[in-house]
């Protein structure tokens, strides 16, 4: 089947607008990039931003009345916001299986010396590895960011046996699970998003993980227990605000693991968590660091 994509350039405060049009005038995807390639590195927490000139993309099977969606386009976005939408481009796409195609783009990652992360529809590298099984998502992280990478590296080369873990702003549980996996007995994952909260357990019952070994908890309902492992790869901002409480949530001689940090900013994060950890190096990649720290044996 034949397919063709209508692009139209747009400021952030109407990408969303746009998307909820393409998708009434039955567009079978919308997507959003930037058109400028304009960086977000650290966005408010809780909120999602957008690029300043963000393209807006829905998918079109070639049949459909392309002409006449264009126009309605144009109507509808001049109705609701008194303005007009300006050049629509129009691209068509090869005819081509584009399903089998996106598929084909992900392929086993591994990470460490046993930790591998497989779509579902791959045959797992090798069986006596440690195979998470994870479909590509853009909402909650599937190990391809440096951020998810390092803390996946750190897990893979820990002693998780035994160990009680908590993966603060789980996402998609990708830690998490992987720690199960690893060996950990228990995981208590936590997340502001009750649809990351449901992403996790769909990856958890995916991967067959007993439902009594994941705890998942909107912050303000999550137990104030303490863990032999803390893992949070969320933002340096989040993590400055959040230390105190973060620190109280590992035991003493506890591991720390913080990440989606810049580079410039580990070393204040590094002063922030020394008065209750001894920090270790961090490590980077592509621009980003990974921090760990083993908590103080005396409270502080």
């Amino acid at each position: 089947m034949a397919w063709i994509q209508l692009h139209v350039h747009t400021d952030p405060d109407h990408a969303e607008q746009l998307e909820d049009l393409l998708m009434s005038l039955g567009a079978d995807a919308v997507s959003m990039d930037d058109a400028l390639d304009q960086p977000l590195y650290e966005p408010e927490l809780g909120t999602t931003p957008l690029w300043n000139s963000t393209r807006v993309t829905g998918l079109f099977k070639s049949e459909q009345d392309l002409d006449a969606i264009q126009s309605q386009l144009q109507a509808l976005y001049h109705a609701e916001t008194a303005q007009s939408l300006g050049d629509i481009e129009v691209e068509l796409l090869e005819d081509r299986e584009w399903e089998r195609a996106w598929m084909d783009d992900f392929q086993p990652m591994r990470f460490g010396q046993r930790l591998w992360i497989c779509p579902s529809w791959h045959t797992p590298p090798t069986d006596d590895a440690v195979n998470l099984m994870l479909d590509p998502g853009l909402a909650f992280g599937t190990g391809t960011h440096p951020t998810t990478a390092l803390c996946l590296e750190w897990l893979d080369s820990a002693e998780v046996g035994g160990k009680e873990i908590i993966d603060y702003g789980c996402g998609s549980g990708i830690l998490g699970l992987a720690a199960l996996l690893l060996g950990a007995p228990h995981v208590i994952g936590v997340d502001m998003d009750p649809q990351a909260l449901e992403a996790s357990r769909e990856n958890a019952r995916r991967n067959n993980v007993a439902t009594e070994r994941l705890d998942l908890y909107l912050p303000e309902a999550a137990p104030e227990t303490q863990a032999d492992i803390l893992l949070a790869n969320i933002l340096a901002q989040p993590l400055m605000e959040l230390a105190p409480m973060l620190a109280q949530r590992v035991r003493p001689g506890g591991w720390i693991v913080l990440s989606g940090i810049l580079s410039n900013q580990a070393d204040d994060l590094l002063k922030r968590y020394e008065h209750w950890f001894d920090m270790e190096e961090p490590a980077e990649q592509d621009g980003w660091v990974r921090l760990q720290g083993r908590r103080h044996q005396a409270n502080g």
